[in-house]
């Protein structure tokens, strides 16, 4: 903390807030081992259990009744904890379900896991709900592409958690004449941490690499306490850097003119009032190709003086 807030006189209870936040954002990180540890030990002991049954034809407990007590009490409970997560299990996803309609917090959560499910098209799970990527991600290209090519400007598409996912999958379907006037704005993506993780073949490091050279304006940004979003973490070698340093959250340590009440801990959220924000957003501009004409501010009404406007995905 006191190097990233230099000056501030410390609080614990400050300090025990902003490092409980980013620990827990730090989980989404540490759950691919967690689950492999969890589903690998399972799977052991019920194949053990299993193969144990058919040849004894006893349960486990029975099966380790003549051995040692320390094994026959682990069989005893192992067959025993089994029965209860079962019914464990279901009381929480009534739970969760019941949780959803009070708790902001938790819809969200879930919104964000629907969310992910729903991406891909029914061919991958033919029972799931409609994919809405199928209508948004053709619908955003062609407004990219009329846009661009209806005022000859240029273009920031902002993308926000998995509105970053769709901003990625329209840019891909560009074609390059229009990939030169266009930059990407990610923030709070779960590209890499989700999607790169448990899809690689679609979002993996080399997918994301090929989006980083077809568009060459993308910058990322992150903070350390977002428990979705995360650095894209491409190298520098084929081009600019993508992720920008994490952002600090919250923006200020204690009470500032700025900040005459203590900034809250953002994480995942507005992401847009981080002045990184309107910074990143110049500098893409700056290095969008200067050859190209600034757009007609009668053709849109959002244009300002400061440049075209920024599409949220």
């Amino acid at each position: 903390m006191e190097r990233e807030y230099p000056g501030e006189t410390g609080d614990t209870g400050r300090t025990r807030r902003i490092v409980t936040a980013r620990t827990m954002a730090a989980l989404t990180d540490r759950a691919p081992r967690i689950v492999a540890v969890v589903s690998a030990t399972t799977l052991l002991l019920g194949a053990g259990a299993l193969a144990g049954a058919t040849l004894t034809d006893r349960t486990p407990g029975a099966a380790a009744r003549d051995s040692y007590a320390v094994v026959h009490g682990a069989a005893e409970t192992a067959q025993a904890l089994g029965s209860w997560l079962i019914g464990l299990g279901f009381v929480l996803l009534v739970a969760c379900g019941r949780r959803a309609y009070k708790d902001a917090s938790a819809r969200r959560t879930i919104g964000i896991l629907w969310d992910v499910g729903t991406f891909w098209p029914r061919a991958a799970h033919p029972f799931a709900p409609p994919c809405y990527a199928e209508r948004a991600v053709p619908d955003l290209t062609w407004r990219i592409a009329t846009w661009t090519r209806s005022t000859g400007g240029r273009l920031v598409i902002s993308g926000h958690s998995q509105g970053s996912v769709l901003a990625a999958a329209a840019a891909w379907q560009l074609p390059p004449s229009i990939r030169g006037r266009v930059a990407l704005l990610t923030y709070g993506s779960p590209l890499e941490r989700l999607y790169g993780r448990w899809f690689p073949a679609h979002f993996g490091p080399a997918a994301l690499d090929s989006l980083r050279r077809e568009v060459d304006c993308w910058r990322n940004l992150y903070r350390p306490t977002d428990p979705i979003g995360g650095p894209v973490r491409l190298p520098g070698d084929h081009g600019p850097e993508v992720d920008r340093a994490p952002l600090r959250d919250p923006l200020a340590y204690g009470r500032t003119e700025a900040h005459p009440l203590p900034a809250p801990i953002l994480g995942h959220s507005d992401y847009q009032a981080d002045p990184a924000f309107a910074e990143e957003r110049r500098r893409l501009l700056a290095r969008l190709r200067p050859d190209v004409p600034a757009p007609r501010h009668t053709a849109d009404p959002g244009c300002g003086p400061a440049g075209p406007p920024v599409p949220s995905a």
